[in-house]
């Protein structure tokens, strides 16, 4: 006779068990979280940070633009939750559209995007799908892309392979540094990277912090300007399935050690987003324990209280 208790120990149900829990998070990982936009705050202060300045930074990234997860509607209302929560300096991190032609325009969202507003200043650079994507720029060997090219047309300042002062009462620098994925990233990891942030650094004067804008976090391994106090990055889309802080695939050469959020290394600040928009699966949008996000940063210096 079959009772309850044999039934559950029968190794077929506890595989379709399995099998149905797996079902439900691939469903609530395609259906739900790929639209659950978050606001993920990180409170910092960076070595090295101008005493008494106090600056909010967003940062957004990694739109993938399509219809069927960021559209142009979920653009908008990004730009506006982002608008709401009193940024200082927004910044855009790369990654706008969605494979080659894209779904919704890169002038499209371009036009969106324009609406972002910032006392300090709305600032972009573009990632490794903007270049890769873009078979016409990687054809020449050289830019500008058409998300270059979108972005400079409505009116937000591109800063790739260089350094803005903010208009701030001390001295805080800007730069914006190019993707792994340019034609001309050919020479060895380490030293492209380097070469081109020491180019991009070449106006900021000695001992004046900077905030570096990488759409790759795998910069931060390398041995940087002791003047970047704080690196931005995405890329890596939190791992895009995150469970218990472990990802099967991390679009990084460092695995797991930039897969996500924020890293303090040889006293150094790096923060990585989750990002906006999603890879698809089967024709879906996926995510799973990685949820698109919007993220601030707060800057202040907190010195040790003295004795």
């Amino acid at each position: 006779m079959l009772t309850r208790r044999g039934l559950l120990s029968r190794p077929a149900l506890t595989g379709a068990l399995v099998t149905a829990g797996g079902l439900i998070s691939t469903g609530y990982a395609m259906a739900f979280e790929p639209y659950r936009v978050q606001v993920t705050t990180y409170r910092l202060s960076p070595q090295g940070w101008p005493p008494g300045l106090r600056l909010r930074i967003a940062l957004l990234t990694d739109f993938h633009a399509h219809p069927r997860c960021m559209g142009e509607a979920e653009i908008a209302a990004v730009v506006d939750r982002t608008n709401a929560l009193a940024p200082d300096l927004t910044v855009l991190l790369g990654d706008y559209g969605s494979q080659s032609a894209g779904p919704v325009p890169l002038e499209t969202i371009a036009g969106i995007l324009r609406n972002l507003t910032a006392p300090k200043g709305v600032y972009a650079i573009q990632g490794n799908h903007d270049w890769g994507d873009d078979r016409e720029a990687r054809r020449r060997g050289h830019g500008p892309t058409r998300t270059e090219r979108a972005l400079r047309a409505s009116g937000i300042p591109f800063i790739e392979n260089t350094a803005v002062q903010l208009d701030l009462p001390v001295p805080l620098w800007l730069a914006g540094l190019e993707s792994e994925d340019t034609p001309r990233a050919q020479e060895p990891f380490e030293w492209f990277r380097l070469d081109t942030l020491t180019r991009t650094l070449r106006d900021v004067p000695v001992g004046e912090p900077v905030i570096l804008l990488a759409h790759e976090p795998d910069v931060f391994a390398l041995d940087l300007d002791p003047r970047v106090v704080l690196t931005l990055s995405g890329h890596t889309h939190g791992g895009q399935i995150r469970i218990l802080g472990w990802s099967p695939w991390i679009p990084s050469r460092y695995g797991l050690r930039y897969a996500y959020g924020h890293v303090v290394e040889r006293g150094r600040d790096l923060v990585i987003s989750a990002g906006l928009g999603s890879h698809f699966v089967a024709g879906r949008p996926l995510r799973l324990g990685a949820p698109p996000e919007i993220v601030i940063v707060d800057l202040e210096r907190q010195d040790a209280p003295t004795s």
